[in-house]
């Protein structure tokens, strides 16, 4: 159990990071809120909870890495990133701005903190196999995180990571799927299902946890017991809300890739407050 003051904190951060996705998006113009807003609690555990990281020391050997696989939700990243300090908060308004270092998706050769360029669904979650079974081979012992969307299952390129990841037996690396049942299409189900999720990822050879994705306790429960899994890599099936925090925006695939309007980023940051 988290004790009540770091509770609070990783909440605080969480409502924080929401804030700064209505903004940017809003001021943008363009974005993905809804995948942002839901993953929200989950990377605040991450990066000020969980992970070895120094943002004065972007690149250190010894980091933990994060990929956010679903690259479209590049605005949680960024909110993430700048309230740990890897760049100035400042600069999340430049977001999709020409020549700025915050574009529509994730790039690692321009953002600091950024550990693979995403956006192509599939390829970063590829990637941390590589990164996994490096850090192996080089008998180094930090982590390899990554976050999927539920809607980016579909592709096949998922389950061929995962095999290998299995094959490799990746203990090193935690997945997290936020599992939040829409995508722009509509719902999951009705598009492409990807289910039974937990049963594909166990059969894959993967230890699965299913938890709620905004309850922080068993957030927090969750990586306590994937890291103790050894000899197989693990998914931590997130059930979360799209949209989360701000009602009008709540289970609606409308708000997948749509920004607010100035009027809505008032009422949405009122919500939030």
């Amino acid at each position: 159990m988290m004790d009540e003051q770091q509770l609070k904190f990783i909440e605080e951060k969480a409502k924080k990071l929401r804030q700064h996705i209505v903004k940017m998006v809003g001021a943008a113009g363009s974005g993905h809120p809804g995948g942002s807003l839901s993953a929200a609690d989950i990377l605040s555990y991450l990066f000020f909870k969980e992970m070895k990281v120094d943002p004065e020391n972007p690149r250190w050997s010894e980091r933990d890495r994060f990929v956010l696989s679903k690259g479209h939700a590049a605005p949680v990243l960024y909110a993430a990133l700048a309230e740990k300090g890897f760049f100035p908060v400042e600069d999340l308004s430049s977001l999709r701005k020409i020549n700025s270092h915050l574009q529509g998706h994730p790039d690692m050769k321009k953002t600091p903190g950024v550990e693979m360029s995403t956006g192509s669904l599939g390829t970063g979650f590829s990637a941390t196999i590589g990164m996994a079974l490096a850090a192996k081979l080089d008998k180094k012992d930090y982590r390899i995180f990554v976050m999927l969307g539920d809607g980016e299952v579909q592709e096949g390129q998922v389950w061929e990571a995962a095999m290998a990841a299995s094959h490799y037996k990746l203990d090193n690396l935690i997945a997290v799927l936020d599992y939040n049942g829409l995508q722009i299409d509509g719902n999951i189900n009705d598009v492409l299902s990807p289910e039974p999720l937990n049963e594909k990822w166990r059969a894959f050879g993967w230890e699965v946890i299913e938890i709620d994705g905004h309850n922080l306790e068993e957030i927090h429960m969750a990586f306590t017991k994937a890291n103790e899994i050894k000899d197989k890599p693990v998914m931590i099936i997130a059930k979360t809300i799209k949209g989360k925090g701000v009602s009008f925006m709540e289970n609606e695939a409308g708000w997948h890739g749509t920004a607010p309007k100035p009027e809505e980023v008032e009422k949405a940051l009122l919500e939030l407050q």
